[in-house]
């Protein structure tokens, strides 16, 4: 599924959570490094406003759909894709690391969040190791000598992962300018998945995300900050959605003129 427009495109890559777990457990077992992002609406409204998170995405090796509207549009376009979020894959993909003996990386946020989800996935997941906890100072520039800091130290921890809860575009920045230095390490941008294991955050019951909702219990939360990211995104989705049956009538094209 790829969306955006004629200029640029994202394409989503990864189309499950099987195929997911299948590139992750590879690319450990070969000793290979990757980015992994999560696409949602307010990465589109980014990417439109962002020349530098446009070259970030460019590189990412691998790409997921974090929110319904990019799975409903995927549908609408005739290429669905399933629905998997940034904080829900960190638990499945500690689960492998720990199966291989991989180390991890928890990098974001506060000291005091980070030590708390340490623990946490330590003890939700028998054989974890997480071997650094690294939140960068106020001011953190993903491409400039503040990253370096922050990659040395993730080189001298041996980490094999390391998940990345700094907002974007400030992860994906980040982890593209890493897999250059570190091409064994693997960079997963997971926004605020660290703090709802820390308690920094709540976030939204299982049947809100069910009934696709959560937008409106993180508005409800945190109105100031919510509101006019989604009002962005509202805004874009029609342009979205013109895309998406621009790339449905461009699939049913070709197919029928490879029928011909």
């Amino acid at each position: 599924m790829r969306f955006w427009g004629d200029d640029f495109d994202v394409t989503v890559n990864v189309a499950d959570w099987v195929a997911l777990e299948q590139q992750i457990s590879g690319r450990l077992r070969a000793g290979d490094g990757f980015t992994l992002a999560t696409i949602n609406l307010d990465h589109l409204v980014k990417l439109r406003e962002d020349s530098r998170f446009r070259e970030a995405y460019v590189v990412q090796d691998l790409v997921v759909a974090d929110g319904n509207p990019i799975v409903w549009l995927s549908k609408l376009a005739g290429r669905p894709v399933d629905l998997v979020p940034g904080s829900d894959a960190i638990l499945p993909l500690v689960r492998i690391a720990a199966a291989q003996d991989k180390t991890l990386a928890l990098i974001g946020s506060t000291d005091k969040t980070l030590s708390k989800a340490k623990a946490y996935l330590e003890n939700a997941v028998p054989g974890t190791r997480v071997v650094a906890t690294i939140a960068p100072a106020m001011g953190f520039d993903p491409l400039g000598g503040s990253a370096d800091e922050v990659l040395e130290a993730l080189e001298a921890s041996g980490a094999d992962i390391a998940f990345l809860a700094l907002g974007a575009p400030k992860q994906e920045l980040f982890a593209a300018y890493g897999r250059q230095k570190l091409s064994h390490v693997g960079f997963v941008s997971i926004g605020a998945g660290l703090d709802f294991f820390s308690g920094a955050q709540v976030r939204a019951p299982g049947w809100v995300r069910f009934v696709a909702m959560e937008w409106l219990w993180r508005t409800a939360l945190q109105p100031g900050r919510m509101i006019p990211r989604y009002a962005k995104c509202f805004w874009i989705f029609p342009t979205e959605m013109v895309h998406a049956l621009k790339l449905r009538w461009i699939g049913s094209e070709t197919k029928t003129l490879r029928h011909r």
